[in-house]
């Protein structure tokens, strides 16, 4: 029988000792161990979400500093950050069991310093290149590539009874990132935070001021204690090593393939979704204050899915997700209803405002839904299609590829970020209107409706969840 001591090992930053599934051992040692390890994730993930998007409240104020951009270049600007960090979560998918979760964390927090210092001396020169914000703009896809990483080594410290609620708390809190830059962000432009080191301000044409490069300065001393913090208080799991060979077995895996599809449609739409939310406001409703309402998407987005990890827990995410798929076709059908058109020119701002706020509670309660599904469903897969390993065996490769596979659908997802904002720009230069877009959007809930229907939340699912 296995002891459920405290192992010596486990003093130090390498767990050689970790089986959350035994109860003893859970209650004694590794539940107080994951939740240190998860708390520090947390305010590591909301800074890498807050960098990552930071474009979508920049790109709103650039015009006023006389960096004059067409619409469809702000735009870019607003989408290559998911482009560039949905690419790297490909990769970062797989670096926790390379590297470790503890020294990956704190690498990954520290490589946002790059583009937050980036942002803060390029805004200040009137004289800097589109090219240069477009690097600066793909360097903040670090930020968005540090989910993937952070997902995948949380997995591994929760046993499956309460996975689906740290998972959605990391992610959820995390995900709050960008709901707090969008707050922040309007706010520290408009007064001196950091005093003369921080620049000059910005004149403007009304006789004001800003400091837009806070927006990027803001982040630097909270990214440098958090990596720290991640360095000196997390640990890594000797148990979680493996070689990206041994990881990539998931690409064979058809249920990693339909979970990338459905959480393309929950979070790919709340991060798009965050990423266009203002700028698409100001093209439709230009007499609005946006950036006074933006932060409340993402904000909704996020609690609900920090909060909500429990209902799939309780009753099966594949039903959760079913039915929050359905909302989504709804609420977007909403919104087309009160954006502005040749019968009601001025639109409804408050109506196209509710609906959107439905829009992102769905796609965070779709989010923990999702995360919840995938290792619930390989528990059922691995015995099926490995029968010739024994429990503990079954149990370590199951919980190995679920933390694989949420990592690489979380940077398949990711691309939301980048194609909505771009598809709004598209229907907007072509028809001069994104209903187009929305149009699309509803059609890919339908087909997700469908897929979870027939895989996952009927009675007779192949893979009941």
């Amino acid at each position: 029988m296995a002891t459920t001591a405290t192992h010596p090992a486990n003093s130090g930053y390498l767990l050689t000792d970790w089986r959350p599934e035994d109860p003893q051992f859970w209650e004694s040692e590794g539940k107080r161990i994951a939740t240190r390890n998860l708390w520090i994730s947390i305010p590591n993930l909301l800074l890498a979400f807050s960098v990552w998007m930071v474009w979508s409240v920049v790109v709103a104020k650039m015009p006023a500093i006389d960096f004059d951009f067409t619409v469809g270049q702000r735009f870019w600007l607003a989408a290559v950050p998911g482009l560039s960090g949905a690419t790297l979560r490909i990769f970062y998918s797989f670096m926790v069991p390379i590297f470790g979760g503890r020294k990956w964390t704190a690498i990954s927090t520290a490589s946002l310093l790059l583009p937050a210092i980036g942002i803060g001396f390029a805004v200040q020169n009137p004289e800097t290149s589109y090219f240069t914000f477009m690097v600066l703009a793909l360097m903040c896809g670090f930020g968005g590539g540090n989910f993937a990483s952070s997902m995948a080594n949380i997995a591994f410290f929760y046993p499956k009874k309460t996975k689906g609620n740290a998972l959605a708390l990391n992610a959820g809190l995390g995900n709050l990132g960008v709901s707090v830059m969008q707050f922040l962000v309007p706010i520290v432009i408009t007064i001196g935070v950091f005093g003369a080191i921080g620049g000059e301000p910005q004149q403007l044409s009304d006789g004001g001021q800003l400091f837009i490069q806070n927006a990027g300065f803001i982040w630097v001393p909270f990214l440098a204690l958090s990596a720290i913090a991640a360095w000196f208080g997390m640990n890594d799991i000797a148990d979680a090593k493996s070689s990206f060979s041994e990881q990539s077995i998931i690409f064979s895996r058809k249920h990693n393939w339909i979970m990338c599809i459905l959480y393309t449609g929950t979070f790919g739409s709340f991060i798009g979704y965050a990423a266009g939310f203002p700028l698409l406001m100001r093209t439709q409703f230009p007499e609005v204050d946006v950036l006074r309402y933006a932060f409340l998407g993402p904000l909704v987005g996020a609690l609900s899915r920090a909060a909500t990890g429990w209902v799939s827990d309780k009753f099966g995410g594949g039903r959760v997700t079913f039915w929050c798929f359905l909302g989504m076709i709804v609420a977007v059908f909403g919104v087309l209803q009160f954006l502005p058109s040749e019968a009601s020119p001025a639109g409804n701002f408050w109506g196209f405002f509710a609906c959107f706020m439905a829009l992102f509670f769905l796609t965070g309660v779709g989010n923990a839904s999702t995360f919840q599904m995938i290792p619930s469903i390989m528990r059922q897969e691995v015995p099926r299609l490995m029968p010739n390993l024994d429990e503990a065996a079954t149990l370590k490769q199951s919980e190995r590829e679920s933390a694989a596979i949420i990592a690489f659908t979380s940077a398949i997802a990711a691309y939301g970020a980048f194609f909505i904002p771009k598809l709004y720009g598209t229907s907007i230069a072509m028809t001069g209107a994104p209903n187009g877009a929305l149009w699309a959007f509803m059609a890919f809930y339908a087909v997700c409706t469908v897929i979870c229907w027939i895989f996952y939340s009927r009675k007779s699912a192949p893979v009941p969840c």
